[in-house]
């Protein structure tokens, strides 16, 4: 199979030479795959060479023009030969499948380059972005939950567990588990995040498989939490921008770079983030074993025994993967988060702290344009497998350099940070 490429405007047109039989049927299938993951979310197929479509061919046309609907992409097959319309027209998908028009040119209208909603539109170094306002005074206020000190020692007790819930207005992450009370999770704790009403975290049980609750009421699943820090917004929108971001000529960005320009664009001094983008690797940790009382260490990030507390990212993991991450940002002075960030700049000048953690999906394309956080949050988990879960950090331990996480496109939704409160105050 040879496979040509045309591009007008935001459509890329494919041309295909060859059979698309069960074999070529998955070259196809995945050449598409990578194209879209390229952010080309308009495909046509031009059909027109091809001498044979089987219906494993067909099954693959479906399954793309499936998966570019789901997130409002399009696809079609824009020119196609007697054998394939014929092999259309007996599967009775020749409205579903077919362009109106076999032309590429006369497809490219307005409505399938211009979004439905103005963006400001940035080009950077490091990626271009496009801003979409969302709510001109959206706040959050930050709330710390427990001690953190307590993980050093292993010291988290039936006294320092909650059950809380963090509605859609909110969001969270710190160390927890699901189930109904201290004693249920006792074995179990680790990282957890939740937005958008729901809460994934990755048990310490030894079964290293991520397990989720979603709450379909907008109340919030409820977790047991250990320590953490959680973001309160006010009314149906808590955030006051979504930031699309895509690195450019293919190379990803790095998170603390696109953490700097979008403490930037909120002229803010620390923000709170959720974000859906597509991975080029996260680097970060995650615990091993649950920290409660019993384990007889002083210290479990001491060497050598961090080595059984933690497991670190040899290399940047879940690639080709896309990541729900949540957390905040913070220039300069930390403040009363202190206890909770670690350096997060690469840059010597640039002060920038941080504590983001991130769920691993299996890969889809997110879609482009202005979209709602709940119900792409909620998307992910009701048609995505979740993978795995983890602890970002920036990883300086190799000479050749410091390793961090980095992205290819996606979505963050950013509001400044006003007080910190204590982990008394309610949630």
């Amino acid at each position: 199979m040879e496979i040509t490429k045309r591009q007008v405007g935001d459509i890329l047109e494919l041309k295909i030479h060859g059979r698309v039989d069960s074999y070529w049927a998955d070259h196809l299938g995945a050449a598409v795959d990578q194209e879209i993951r390229q952010g080309f979310h308009q495909i046509r197929l031009d059909l027109s060479p091809v001498a044979f479509l089987s219906s494993a061919g067909i099954g693959t046309l479906v399954r793309l023009y499936r998966d570019l609907k789901s997130i409002q992409g399009s696809f079609a097959v824009s020119n196609w030969s007697p054998v394939v319309l014929k092999v259309i027209q007996l599967s009775k998908l020749e409205d579903l499948l077919l362009a109106k028009t076999p032309s590429l040119a006369s497809s490219v209208g307005p409505s399938a380059v211009e979004p439905p909603v103005k963006a400001t539109k940035l080009d950077r170094a490091e990626a271009t972005y496009e801003i979409y306002a969302l709510a001109a005074d959206a706040q959050l206020q930050g709330q710390l939950l427990g001690d953190a000190s307590l993980l050093k020692s292993s010291g988290f007790d039936k006294e320092h567990c909650q059950t809380l819930q963090f509605p859609n207005s909110s969001f969270a992450i710190g160390l927890g588990a699901l189930g109904s009370d201290f004693e249920d999770c006792k074995s179990r704790f680790g990282e957890f995040i939740a937005a958008a009403g729901a809460v994934a975290y990755l048990p310490t049980d030894g079964t290293n498989v991520p397990d989720f609750l979603l709450a379909d009421d907008g109340s919030g699943a409820e977790v047991q939490v250990c320590y953490g820090l959680a973001c309160h917004g006010k009314g149906k929108q808590p955030f006051r921008s979504l930031v699309r971001f895509e690195g450019k000529a293919g190379v990803p960005v790095p998170l603390s770079a696109l953490l700097e320009s979008c403490l930037e664009f909120t002229k803010a001094e620390r923000i709170g983030v959720v974000m859906i983008a597509e991975s080029a690797g996260l680097v970060g940790a995650a615990l091993r074993k649950s920290p409660i009382p019993g384990t007889g260490v002083q210290n479990a990030f001491d060497f050598p025994q961090i080595r059984d507390w933690l497991s670190f990212t040899a290399e940047p993991a879940y690639s080709h993967r896309i990541g729900l991450l949540a957390g905040v940002a913070v220039r300069g002075t930390s403040g009363a988060l202190a206890p909770i960030l670690q350096p997060f700049s690469t840059v010597p000048d640039f002060p920038l702290s941080a504590h983001f953690h991130a769920a691993a999906f299996s890969y889809r394309p997110v879609q482009k344009g202005p979209i709602d956080l709940n119900a792409s949050i909620k998307a992910l988990f009701e048609n995505q497998s979740l993978e795995g879960i983890i602890h970002l950090l920036t990883d300086d331990r190799d000479a050749s350099g410091t390793k961090e996480t980095e992205l290819h496109r996606g979505a963050c939704w950013i509001a400044p940070m006003t007080t910190t409160l204590s982990e008394g105050a309610s949630s």
